[in-house]
C-alpha cells in the first residue's frame, strides 16, 4: 500500500521537474542537462501551444501551477498517514473549482486550455469525494485521473 502512495509521489516530482527547470533555465543549461534533446542529441523545439502569458498574469500562472502541486504533495502525505479527511480537503480546497479558480480559468482566452482547466479542477473535486470513502485504491486511481490532467496540460501548452 505504501509502495503505491510513494510512486504517485515519485511521479508527481518527475511530472513537475522538467517543466520547473525549463523555465527556470536558459536554452544553454537545459543542453547541458540533456532536456529538450532528441535521440540524435539535437535540441527539439518546444511545440507546445503558448499561452501567451506575460508579467505578472504569467507569475500568477506558475504560482498557482506550483500551488497544484504542493496540494498533490499534501494529499499523497495525508494518505501515507491514513488520514483520507484531511487528504480529502486539500483535494477540495486546492484542487478543486472553488470560485476563485473557475474565475481564474474563465479568464484564459484559448478555449482548449480552458475547458482542459476545468476538467482539471471538477477531477479534483471528484477526487476530495473519493477520498471521503477512505478507500486507498480508488482514492489513488482517483489521483491518477487528476494528475493525468497535469500531464495532459504540461505536454500541450506552456506559458
Amino acid at each position: 500500500m505504501k509502495t503505491s502512495i510513494w510512486i504517485s509521489m515519485a511521479a508527481a516530482c518527475v511530472l513537475a521537474l522538467p517543466v520547473h527547470a525549463a523555465e527556470s533555465m536558459g536554452p544553454g543549461m537545459m543542453h547541458g542537462m540533456g532536456m529538450g534533446m532528441g535521440m540524435q542529441g539535437k535540441m527539439q523545439a518546444d511545440n507546445r501551444i503558448s499561452l501567451g502569458l506575460k508579467g505578472p498574469q504569467k507569475q500568477h500562472q506558475l504560482a498557482n501551477m506550483r500551488a497544484h502541486l504542493e496540494a498533490v504533495s499534501d494529499i499523497v502525505d495525508a494518505l501515507s498517514r491514513g488520514e483520507f479527511d484531511q487528504a480529502s480537503d486539500t483535494a477540495s480546497r486546492k484542487l478543486g473549482m472553488t470560485p476563485q479558480m473557475k474565475m481564474m480559468c474563465n479568464s484564459f482566452k484559448q478555449d482548449d486550455f480552458r475547458t482542459l482547466a476545468f476538467s482539471f479542477h471538477e477531477s479534483g473535486d471528484e477526487l476530495a469525494k473519493v477520498l471521503k470513502t477512505h478507500d486507498m485504491s480508488a482514492s489513488l486511481q482517483a489521483l491518477r485521473t487528476t494528475m493525468q490532467f497535469c500531464t495532459t496540460c504540461h505536454s500541450t501548452y506552456r506559458q
